[in-house]
């Protein structure tokens, strides 16, 4: 069928009065589709140019080559060239255009960009109704008018190659890309045509059919087409309108793209093999998946990067009979070439899930090389991410071969002292590749584990979750028997001595320890968590519990004692009761060997002051580690015990002494302890009983400390109960409180407190016959001057004079 075509003539430049008109007009094109194209074809001179140029001058003008789609769906694909006017307008714009109703392909179903080279493009409005050129049906047959040069081209653009193959790909895409058209910067109008034919020979059909552009406008901005060439001088305010703009007459850009696809093509054209994008079209997939085009230039000796690489292995490693033999073989062979250096973990990784897809379904010569990079990666590089093949991929010579290369280095790592400090996966990955290689380890296993053990615990600790280097253990610990047997032993000889990092870890990796080996400590600590979920705060019961699960008696391995206090009490010292408990269930011989005996002196040391077991359980270790308790707590545990013994009532002479003696060897006390010590002390020292030669040692040593405890004593109720209805005891302690004058100052101070604000309170709510009891008692247990002191201290209201006695004999002292 013919097109319709349409010619017009835009004004002069600098003739602001005059109008652009259409010259002519094909049928079929309305006059609504004309005002719609006559935006799309002004034109502007470029900045500098003249308004009256010479011939070469017009001849290098800029030209608009454009291609549209109008809102009925109709296209028009045209050109706009400057043209020579008459005398009053040097210079005109002429557009030759063809006009393509909906639906209406190209003749010869071209694409709209290979119409750029027609020769049948028009300067001038034909006169006279003479025959009409056909600058789209007359094109030459075949790509290679278009595509002539764009090799050339697209080596000399190899820096902005992706960048604007990738924004192309972006505005090709069914929904136009919000913001603006993309915007090509270039000085020349036919080097934007040429990257339009790169898109268009890069692209799918249905992509390039999309891609509206004009190679040349000066209001790049306001343009409604999807792609725009521009001259330089208005790349700036492009920029500042927000347009995406790529400057290919500057600099080359110092960013990539993010795009795979987009710099596998770029690497594909300058390699000068563009006939690739049609064959790699003919794979399944993501037409812009790098995957399809990564293969097929690697497999035709494109040399990619690392990303486009692993794309390629992934892509296969999901298509696996996408390929055929031969596009396998070369694919492998490009993936394993000895001559690239610059391999990344993502690529390791998708080359083993090809190793894992092809295994099986191709021959071993062709995924040998793959096999032996990966366990090369795994030992030299490190990754420790990496799928490992099968122990019989390495059958044969090739397995001889890379076991004689790594065998040795493997051994070496894993006999190198650093190994303190080798992350638990590297040690995993050399242990399972040493293995997979038929490598002999057996010497340097024991001590390789017992490094690992502790690795293991530390590295759990330190992360939340499951541990990263979690599934590749128990891989190995399936594959390995012996390393399983001595990476157990291990963990359970550490146990007692941290259960918690150990019970920690179990909680979070379930180790397969349900085998013939005992193991009594880990089965502990694997039991610890739930028992303490079921039992509470019930941590006697959580003890029994634990220790039951270790299916050993304490007699028989005394360190399942010291797993269990440190599973069930962890940092935390046992209560007295629970020490008792303890105590009980073991010898003392059993938790000397654990070193549990620690526990329980902290139980004693640690108790409240009124808590009366406390002194019992110190009695009963002094007993049971005599050689092992020593210094400070020593000291402390033999003050509890004189507490004992005080409240008994059957301490040794010189108690008073044996308190400050033992509290001074105990320093630092704990404040619970030297409570309770002077407490039981000054309670005996004013018990009716007490022996006059203590209380006569306690005045005498005037200990502020001591003397402070006492005075609180003779205040509490007790005392102030017996003071009032014992006559005999209130004469006692009026004797005892009168009878040191020149005794030290917080003595003689306490004391004649003691009188006033205990004593008198306590004697003036007696009877008569009770105060006559008193002095009575004073007088036969002392002499008739003391009877006298009591009488006139008795008569004083204040401090009353026996007390400004004392306190003046004080003051001359």
């Amino acid at each position: 069928m013919s097109l319709a075509q349409v010619h017009h003539i835009s004004a002069a430049p600098g003739d602001e009065e005059a109008a652009g008109r259409f010259t002519a007009v094909g049928p079929g094109v309305s006059a609504a589709l004309l005002a719609e194209l006559e935006p799309l074809i002004g034109y502007a001179l470029p900045d500098g140019a003249s308004h009256r140029p010479a011939d070469a001058e017009l001849r290098s003008l800029p030209q608009a080559f454009t291609y549209a789609v109008l809102s009925d769906g109709s296209r028009v694909v045209g050109r706009t060239a400057p043209a020579r006017g008459d005398g009053t307008a040097p210079v005109r714009f002429h557009t030759h255009a063809v006009h393509l109703p909906p639906g209406v392909p190209l003749p010869g179903d071209r694409l709209p960009v290979e119409a750029w080279r027609s020769p049948h493009w028009v300067s001038a409005t034909p006169v006279g109704g003479g025959a009409l050129s056909d600058p789209l049906g007359l094109l030459p047959p075949g790509p290679a008018p278009v595509r002539e040069g764009l090799d050339d081209f697209a080596v000399s653009r190899g820096p902005w190659l992706a960048a604007v193959l990738a924004d192309l790909r972006r505005a090709s895409e069914e929904e136009a890309p919000a913001g603006g058209p993309v915007v090509l910067v270039e000085r020349q109008s036919a080097d934007v045509a040429r990257w339009l034919g790169l898109a268009a020979a890069t692209l799918p059909r249905e992509s390039v059919e999309r891609l509206t552009f004009t190679t040349y406008t000066r209001r790049p901005g306001s343009s409604a087409l999807r792609v725009v060439g521009a001259p330089p001088e208005d790349a700036a305010a492009a920029r500042e309108a927000g347009l995406r703009v790529h400057v290919c007459a500057d600099r080359p850009p110092v960013d990539g793209t993010a795009d795979a696809w987009a710099r596998t093509a770029a690497r594909v054209w300058r390699s000068r093999a563009p006939e690739l994008f049609e064959e790699a079209r003919g794979l399944p997939g993501d037409p812009f998946a790098a995957g399809p085009l990564a293969v097929i230039a690697l497999c035709s000796g494109v040399a990619l990067g690392p990303e486009e690489r692993a794309a390629a292995a992934g892509w296969a490693a999901e298509r696996p009979y996408a390929l055929d033999a031969k596009r396998t073989g070369q694919l492998v062979e490009a993936l394993t070439s000895p001559g690239i250096d610059d391999r990344t973990g993502s690529e390791f990784d998708a080359v083993g899930r090809l190793f894992g897809a092809l295994d099986g379904r191709c021959p071993a010569s062709v995924t040998a090389p793959l096999a032996a990079m990966l366990v090369t990666e795994a030992v030299r590089g490190g990754n420790g991410s990496l799928e490992l093949p099968r122990r019989d991929a390495f059958v044969g010579p090739e397995g001889e071969a890379i076991a004689g290369v790594l065998g040795p280095e493997i051994l070496t790592e894993l006999e190198s002292g650093a190994g303190g400090g080798r992350p638990v996966a590297r040690t995993v990955q050399l242990l399972r590749v040493a293995r997979l290689l038929g490598v002999n380890g057996t010497e340097v296993l024991p001590e390789v584990v017992a490094r690992l053990a502790r690795t293991i615990l530390t590295e759990a600790d330190g992360s939340e979750g499951t541990p990263a280097f979690a599934p590749a253990l128990l891989e190995l610990l399936d594959e390995q028997f012996d390393v399983r047997t001595a990476l157990l032993g291990a963990l359970d000889r550490i146990a007692p001595e941290d259960p918690g990092a150990v019970a920690r870890f179990l909680e979070r990796v379930a180790l397969p320890f349900t085998g013939t080996q005992a193991l009594p400590h880990l089965r502990m600590c694997a039991e610890a968590p739930g028992a303490m979920t079921t039992l509470g705060r019930d941590r006697s019961a959580v003890w029994h519990r634990v220790l039951r699960a270790a299916g050993l008696s304490p007699f028989a391995e005394p360190l399942v004692l010291r797993t269990a206090v440190g599973l069930v009490w962890e940092d935390q010292a046992p209560t007295v009761e629970e020490a008792r408990l303890l105590l009980e269930a073991a010898t003392s011989d059993a938790h000397r060997a654990a070193g549990t005996w620690a526990r329980l002196v902290d139980a004693a040391l640690g108790a409240p002051a009124d808590t009366e077991d406390g002194t019992a359980l110190a009695h009963d270790l002094l007993r049971a580690f005599p050689q092992e308790i020593g210094g400070r707590e020593r000291a402390a545990l033999q003050l509890l015990e004189l507490c004992r013994d005080l409240r008994s009532g059957a301490p040794e002479p010189g108690w008073t002494e044996q308190v400050r003696t033992l509290r001074d060897r105990a320093a630092p006390l704990e404040p619970a302890i030297q409570e309770r010590a002077f407490t039981a002390l000054t309670e005996r020292l004013l018990a009716p009983d007490r022996p006059g030669a203590e209380l006569y040692a306690f005045v005498r040593s005037d200990d502020a400390d001591l003397i402070a405890a006492y005075d609180r004593a003779a205040r509490t109720e007790p005392t102030r109960t017996r003071l009032r209805t014992h006559p005999a005891y209130a004469a006692d302690c009026f004797t005892n409180w009168t009878a040191h004058p020149h005794a030290g100052t917080a003595w003689t101070t306490t004391a004649a407190a003691l009188l006033d604000e205990v004593l008198r309170p306590a004697v003036r709510g007696m009877t008569a016959e009770a105060v006559a009891e008193v002095e009575e008692t004073v007088g036969r247990t002392g002499s008739s001057g003391r009877a006298n002191a009591f009488r006139d201290w008795n008569r004083s209201r204040a401090l009353g004079r026996l007390g400004r006695r004392i306190a003046g004999r004080v003051r001359r002292g």
